[in-house]
C-alpha cells in the first residue's frame, strides 16, 4: 500500500477540524438555548403561574453557562480571542512575535494541563463524597465540575495545534499579531512537505 497523498491528509485534517469547530459551536448554541428556555419557563412560572414555578432554574442556568463557557473557551483559543495585553507584542517584528507566541503557547499548555489535573481532582472528590447540590434538584456536582477538565482539555488541544503551527508552519504575513491566523482563513495546519 502506498502512503496517502499529502493533499488527502490535509483535507482529512481540515474535515476533522471543521467537524470539531461545528460540534463546539452547536453545543454552545444548544446550551445557550436550553438556558434561555429554562429562564423563560421560570419567569412564566414565577409571575403567571406560581403553583408550577420551578425552584432550581437559577442553579441549572449557572451549570449550563459554565459548561458553555468552558466549551467556548476552546473557540477563543482557535480564534486568538482570549484577553491579553498585546500592545508590546505588536511592536515586535514578526519573527520575534513567533517566539513570544510559542512561549505563550507553552505557558498556556502548562496552565491547561493544571486545569485538567486539578479539575479531575475536584471531580473525583465530588464522586467519592457523592456530592449533590443543596437545592430540591439534588444535582450531582461531579457533572458540573467536569466542565473544568473538559474545557481545559479542549483548550490544551487547541494550544498544542497553535504551538505546532507557530513552530513548523509560521507565515509572518498571516500569523503575526493583528492578522487572522491561517486556520481562520480556511487554510488548515500542515507540516511543510520536504523531499
Amino acid at each position: 500500500m502506498s502512503a496517502p497523498e499529502p493533499s488527502g491528509a490535509r483535507s482529512r485534517l481540515a474535515r476533522i477540524a471543521d467537524a470539531w469547530d461545528r460540534v463546539e459551536r452547536i453545543l454552545v448554541g444548544l446550551l445557550g438555548a436550553a438556558a434561555l428556555v429554562i429562564a423563560v419557563v421560570q419567569v412564566f412560572g414565577r409571575y403567571i403561574d406560581p403553583e408550577h414555578a420551578i425552584t432550581w432554574a437559577e442553579e441549572v442556568i449557572v451549570y449550563i453557562a459554565v459548561w458553555a463557557g468552558m466549551i467556548g473557551s476552546s473557540q477563543l483559543v482557535r480564534r486568538d480571542g482570549h484577553v491579553r495585553p498585546d500592545l508590546v507584542l505588536r511592536l515586535l517584528p514578526a519573527r520575534a512575535q513567533r517566539w513570544v507566541e510559542m512561549f505563550n503557547c507553552l505557558v498556556a499548555i502548562a496552565f491547561t494541563f493544571g486545569m485538567i489535573w486539578y479539575g479531575w481532582q475536584v471531580v473525583s472528590t465530588a464522586l467519592l463524597l457523592d456530592q449533590t447540590s443543596s437545592s430540591d434538584l439534588r444535582f450531582p456536582m461531579w457533572v458540573y465540575y467536569t466542565a473544568l477538565p473538559v474545557g481545559g482539555g479542549l483548550m490544551l488541544l487547541r494550544y498544542i495545534i497553535r504551538l505546532l503551527r507557530y513552530a513548523f508552519a509560521f507565515d509572518p504575513k498571516t500569523m503575526s499579531v493583528g492578522h487572522a491566523i491561517a486556520h481562520e482563513t480556511g487554510e488548515e495546519f500542515t507540516l511543510p512537505v520536504t523531499d
